[in-house]
């Protein structure tokens, strides 16, 4: 798309001190909320018309019109559109959003033979516009499926020929905890978000008991759950596609985040179960101490916790307490309850 000559091929903003070009932004928004580029780049032509080549929006400071105070730029706009995509996916997924409101506090119902795909799409349009405008920004002629279609093809005819997201022949990964045996760490972090807001509940902190001062990069390390191959290793975070035993991929993939840059793994590196990707730390994000989160993707979803794909390491079981971040890992009669603060209650040795 860099081609095109739109306006979005010569854009450029600094994120985290890095001038990142338009695509780099596309290509970061896309890998951080585990949303399609495809869809982020229609979005931004829909909403700017800077991918084609047209003159475009010629507004920089909120490209996207979504017009939130202290998020301009083109990146905070894309990324808020992502998040909302996942408040939909997921909130539909699990069964926690049955109604669409739009911005004039209109609701419907939303259709129940819908996919999560769809309402995702369905709830972020709603979240920008009023019920009068929004089935044509959507459906109409010169709406946001026309220009997706126009720029990629029928959606529907490439969503069949991938097949079903979860084939009736899918198994499980075996995981280990992400640590060596023997080692004592404490699960600070119950079942919570697996990435950003709407995403579900399906990551684990954990943190070594070295005494060592908060938020230093640990000498402990954070080992591979389970065989595969370094797709990311940048800003604090690592992420795995796991293998099975014959080094074929498997469709799972593990995150890890605050994983420190000294030391990490690199990308494309090959890894065995409980082989070194890193020290735990503060890095990528928001950390009060040093730690490792651990999330689940299966071909790109993020998967939460429970049936149908229960999150069990080394065979201790996450269970969900009453709130995020509160829950508690089960082996036999054996409880391991969460802390922040590392109690003998969170101890875990593998």
């Amino acid at each position: 798309m860099a081609a095109a000559n739109g306006k979005l091929s010569t854009y450029s903003q600094v994120i985290d001190s890095h001038l990142l070009s338009g695509v780099e932004i596309v290509q970061r928004v896309a890998a951080d909320s585990s949303v399609s580029p495809r869809f982020l780049l229609a979005f931004i032509e829909y909403r700017s018309h800077w991918v084609l080549g047209s003159l475009g929006a010629p507004d920089l400071a909120y490209p996207l019109g979504l017009e939130i105070p202290n998020n301009e730029g083109l990146y905070l706009e894309l990324s808020i559109a992502a998040n909302l995509l996942n408040i939909g996916y997921y909130g539909w997924r699990e069964g926690h959003m049955t109604q669409l409101t739009f911005m004039d506090y209109r609701s419907v119902r939303i259709a129940p033979e819908l996919n999560p795909g769809s309402v995702a799409i369905q709830y972020l349009f709603a979240r920008m516009l009023n019920q009068a405008s929004w089935e044509e920004a959507l459906y109409g002629a010169n709406g946001f499926l026309a220009t997706y279609q126009k720029m990629f093809g029928d959606p529907q005819a490439c969503a069949g020929s991938l097949g079903p997201l979860f084939p009736e022949d899918m198994q499980l990964p075996i995981l280990e905890l992400p640590f060596a045996p023997g080692e004592a760490w404490a699960l600070t972090g119950g079942l919570h978000s697996d990435w950003i807001t709407g995403t579900p509940l399906g990551a684990l902190d954990f943190a070594p008991v070295t005494g060592e001062p908060p938020c230093a990069v640990s000498r402990a390390w954070v080992r591979a759950s389970a065989a595969g191959v370094v797709t990311r290793s940048e800003r604090g975070l690592l992420q795995l596609a796991l293998v099975d035993e014959a080094g074929k991929p498997t469709g799972w993939e593990l995150l890890y985040m605050h994983v420190a840059q000294k030391d990490r793994a690199p990308l494309g590196m090959r890894v065995k179960t409980d082989d070194p990707l890193g020290h735990p730390s503060c890095e990528g994000g928001a950390a009060s101490g040093t730690h490792v989160h651990l999330a689940r993707l299966y071909r790109g979803e993020w998967i939460g916790a429970g049936d149908p794909f229960p999150y069990i390491l080394s065979g201790w079981l996450a269970v969900p307490g009453e709130n995020p971040y509160q829950s508690t890992l089960v082996k036999g009669n054996q409880v391991v309850s969460s802390d922040i603060n590392g109690s003998s209650n969170s101890i875990i040795i593998r």
